[in-house]
């Protein structure tokens, strides 16, 4: 850098992902990294909740997890200059595992691309020590099954949960808001708690002119659940993330750029093969609402009335200067898609005390739900499919307590041109062919998602 005070992104050529630790006693991994000529950064992970006694850890598994979360993590400080070459410098990598860390760093970090003039698909080679086969890992021992959800605080959070409370699985989340301890608590289940602290260097780069962005945080908060697995015991991870993940936000000359990559099925499989063949293969990981649409899954949360005055998928809740009492803006478009997703199944005051406003009454707003329909302008943000809004639309036209309302009313004639009843009907029939790798778990979500309460 010319400058010491400024910080130029096309100085660097490279970044390095360099050693890393874990301490057993405090439960806490630390992740170092550094650009080339330029400045190092150091992320802590703690899993902040006690381990049993008896709890064996799987060492070798742990070292496994502990790499691949580490390169994960690492996009969150490749970022500020975004260069050519990621360098993972301690370990030697298998051509697969090069190739799944290749795709993260490139479609996990398109919307980063678009939103800093990058050019997308990313031109960046993950670069190992030298590249190694992996023997075929071992199978941990069988016995009763151990399930985890993580959690964020939304709406299909909880409809997984109680899908799988006869199953009695443990809650994860990371760096919880109040709200999500506070659901936790509310169902009654047991919540494994991890600190994420991101290097304290961060956010001073990013003022001095660092580029910054979105950063595939389900692919970073899943390693970090694999991990856990090797410290609390768990053998199966069920993520709560729906089909509807996996439709591009926009395309860029040609280029699918999706906002939520590392909720899609196709990074999914992916993570899936990469915990079987080189983290643990008796380590399940899937979504087990994978099958369902989010208008779906607003059906079944529809009737959970209890968790309706807590639960918040608004990201004004969950942003760094965020209040403890802070709650839905109504003015945003995640607010929007959860919003229309649970209008055709409540009523026009239930869904305003949720929200606390009634966002179809504003004229204002009729922008805003056009662009969850549109091909070119559909928001950044974990809305679901194009069609899926089109769909909620053309219900909510043929309710009488909805469909005077100005929102409604404006988009109705363009939401039926796009969807059928026949659509619609295909948009709340799971998709056999995404069901969860354990039949239990998928039938019991069946039972709880697929027919209506």
């Amino acid at each position: 850098m010319s400058d010491p005070d400024r910080f130029n992104p096309d100085d660097f050529e490279a970044f390095r992902v360099l050693d890393r630790s874990f301490d057993q006693r405090s439960r806490t991994a630390s992740l170092h990294y550094a650009l080339d000529r330029g400045p190092s950064f150091v992320e802590t992970i703690t899993f902040e909740t006690a381990t049993g006694a008896s709890t064996p850890v799987d060492t070798a598994a742990l070292e496994r997890a502990l790499l691949h979360l580490h390169i994960a993590a690492g996009t969150s400080y490749y970022k500020t200059a975004a260069p050519p070459v990621v360098s993972v410098e301690s370990d030697d990598l298998s051509p697969a595992e090069v190739a799944f860390h290749r795709h993260l760093y490139d479609e996990g970090l398109r919307e980063f691309a678009v939103g800093n003039g990058l050019p997308v698909p990313r031109p960046v080679t993950v670069a190992p020590r030298s590249s190694a086969s992996r023997r075929p890992l071992s199978a941990r021992p069988g016995g009763p099954r151990r399930l985890v959800v993580p959690i964020g605080g939304g709406k299909d959070s909880m409809v997984l949960i109680e899908a799988l409370r006869p199953l009695n699985p443990q809650l994860l989340a990371v760096n919880p808001h109040r709200l999500v301890t506070d659901l936790a608590e509310q169902a009654g289940l047991d919540l494994l708690v991890v600190r994420r602290e991101l290097s304290p260097n961060l956010s001073a780069l990013n003022r001095a002119g660092a580029r910054n962005g979105h950063v595939p945080i389900t692919a970073i908060i899943s390693l970090i659940a694999a991990l856990g697995s090797t410290i609390y015991g768990y053998d199966t991870i069920a993520m709560a993330i729906e089909r509807s993940a996996s439709e591009e936000t926009v395309l860029v000359d040609g280029v699918p750029v999706n906002h939520q990559y590392s909720k899609s099925v196709a990074f999914e499989r992916l993570l899936a093969g990469l915990v079987a063949t080189s983290i643990d293969p008796g380590l399940t990981y899937a979504s087990a609402l994978r099958p369902y649409s989010e208008l779906a899954i607003a059906r079944a949360f529809a009737p959970l009335t209890r968790y309706h005055p807590n639960f918040c998928s608004c990201n004004t809740v969950f942003r760094q200067s965020a209040g403890a009492e802070d709650r839905w803006c109504g003015e945003c478009a995640k607010c929007r898609f959860v919003g229309l997703m649970l209008a055709p199944f409540m009523s026009p005051e239930a869904l305003s005390a949720v929200i606390g406003r009634d966002m179809f009454a504003d004229r204002l707003q009729v922008a805003g739900f056009a662009a969850l329909m549109s091909d070119d302008d559909k928001p950044f943000e974990c809305v679901g499919e194009r069609r899926e809004s089109a769909a909620a639309l053309r219900m909510l036209s043929d309710r009488p307590e909805w469909k005077q309302s100005p929102v409604v009313a404006a988009l109705a004639a363009r939401a039926r041109a796009m969807v059928s009843d026949a659509d619609i009907e295909m948009l709340l029939t799971p998709a056999p062919d995404l069901a969860f790798p354990d039949p239990e778990v998928a039938a019991a979500v069946d039972r709880f998602v697929a027919v209506p309460a």
